[in-house]
């Protein structure tokens, strides 16, 4: 399989306690968390190109760009879809949208790099000995 654009993907679930602002310390507010929001943007993302790597790589999130455009309550249901729009190298960038069972809930960018996970954990870890 080819990693190109127009890959999407999906993650949900129902809105519950532990999901919220003030479960979160994000606000406090008993809706879902923009964290908890911007989670299911990245699982999207994340689970959508995975099937397309190489063995032993996987990608990181390094930046998103989003906004949180209307409240959902607790026991809605919550999902984010993601398509890949644009590859450069290692380099991948998502549309991520958000809907509760009302509609759009939030909307923006988010970009993801390809990386090799024992190198990129070994680096990680080797701040530890400094």
């Amino acid at each position: 399989m080819a990693l190109e654009t127009g890959i999407k993907g999906k993650a949900g679930f129902t809105v519950e306690n532990q999901h919220t602002a003030k479960s979160l310390r994000s606000g406090g507010l008993d809706v879902l968390a923009t964290p908890m929001m911007v989670a299911l943007m990245e699982e999207a993302a994340l689970t959508s190109v995975r099937p397309y790597l190489d063995e032993g790589m996987d990608t990181v999130g390094t930046s998103i760009s989003v906004s949180h455009l209307s409240a959902t309550p607790v026991g809605l249901k919550a999902w984010a879809e993601s398509e890949l729009v644009e590859i450069d190298r290692r380099r991948l960038v998502f549309s991520v949208k958000a809907y509760d069972e009302m509609g759009l809930i939030g909307e923006g960018t988010h970009e993801r790099f390809i990386v090799d996970m024992e190198k990129f954990t070994a680096k990680c870890y080797s701040k530890l000995n400094k």
